[in-house]
């Protein structure tokens, strides 16, 4: 099954929150200012306003930002942890085939005493 241009984009965007979260606090901002522009009110109103819908959003984008780096430190140290397993497994099954090999080794050294101390007899 191929995948389209559309299936990829999806894939990368749905991998990096960054590009979420830069449109979702661009477009909040964008939102904010045009709403505020548009009121009628005072112009130092509107700039107390724009100040207020600016810090609150830079606030709710720190928010999210934490949540994002708390699931990525979550997700790396379970992706650590896999990756400590897999690598103990595969000392173990190392170790296991160097003793394997040594005893074959040993065996044939035996052997090999054996006919040349009965070639020697």
């Amino acid at each position: 099954m191929n995948k389209n241009t559309y299936e990829y984009e999806q894939e990368a965007n749905a991998k990096n929150p960054g590009n979420f979260l830069t449109g979702l606090f661009l477009g909040g901002l964008a939102g904010a200012v045009t709403m505020l522009l548009l009121a009628p009110q005072s112009g130092e109103k509107t700039r107390k306003q724009l100040q207020q819908k600016a810090m609150e959003l830079s606030d709710q984008t720190t928010s999210r930002v934490g949540e994002v780096v708390g699931q990525v430190r979550t997700k790396t140290d379970e992706i650590k942890a896999n990756v400590s397993d897999k690598a103990r497994e595969l000392k173990k099954q190392g170790q296991d085939v160097l003793a394997d090999q040594l005893d074959r080794v040993s065996a044939a050294a035996e052997s090999g005493k054996k006919v040349i101390q009965g070639r020697e007899s």
